[in-house]
């Protein structure tokens, strides 16, 4: 019923379909994902006004700006996200960028062959994230780890997007070095409420404990996909049809 095309106008994910060079499906994907807090309208809009600032070419953007450029960048603000953590990103994006074809691996090289789930390679990127000197204090907020037991739902989402393979035409599935069984379920104000009626999730708390215990629970269905049920729990929750 969700995963269909249809869902994709009124998703965040929308803003990483308006392009089609990886590259920008990276980097618009993730700030869309980091935007992706409060009215998907207000989010979908607050990425097509940064999308403007940089010139409608995101990878180009990061990669070859000038100081004068960055200049388009302020002033810009979502919620508690403000110019100051914007430029850092694309500073990050930039040094990324400048040795690196895909984003992927900044995830990718921090999991291990016997490792299960996703939760080294989340760690693992938001160290390399914030590797770099003179990082903001108030910017380390808006990339979380499992580490601050946090249950990482933007960043879970982002990797759903970029790994999650079908023939449905909303999830990418760009990224080869990450299994999607090693995906964990986006949690949710939403998925979090549908999944305690279901009696598929028992942990009140949304911490990365319950996107864990959810999950697993989900692996019971489809080990190889568990994530792909994000799209029910989801849809179910935001249309309140449970």
């Amino acid at each position: 019923m969700y995963n269909r095309v249809s869902f994709i106008d009124n998703d965040p994910i929308c803003i990483p379909h308006l392009f089609t060079k990886k590259q920008d499906i990276e980097i618009m994907g993730f700030f869309a994902a980091v935007f992706a807090w409060g009215q998907r309208v207000t989010i979908i809009n607050k990425c097509k006004e940064l999308i403007e600032r940089m010139d409608k070419s995101p990878h180009d953007f990061v990669l070859n700006h000038s100081s004068k450029d960055l200049k388009n960048l302020i002033g810009f603000k979502h919620r508690t996200f403000n110019d100051t953590d914007l430029l850092y990103f694309i500073f990050f994006f930039k040094q990324w960028y400048s040795k690196h074809k895909s984003l992927e691996e900044a995830f990718s090289n921090h999991i291990l062959p016997k490792d299960k789930t996703v939760e080294n390679g989340l760690i693992g990127f938001r160290n390399t994230f914030f590797s770099f000197d003179d990082v903001p204090q108030r910017t380390f907020k808006h990339v979380s780890s499992p580490l601050q037991n946090s249950a990482c739902k933007r960043i879970n989402m982002y990797l759903r997007w970029m790994v999650r393979k079908d023939n449905c035409g909303v999830d990418f599935g760009l990224w080869n070095n990450i299994k999607p069984s090693q995906l964990i379920c986006p949690l949710d104000l939403h998925v979090h409420r549908v999944a305690l009626k279901l009696n598929i999730l028992e942990r009140e708390q949304s911490d990365w404990k319950a996107a864990i215990e959810l999950t697993e629970n989900l692996r019971k269905m489809d080990a190889k996909d568990p994530v792909k049920y994000d799209f029910a729990l989801f849809g179910l929750g935001i249309e309140e049809k449970f």
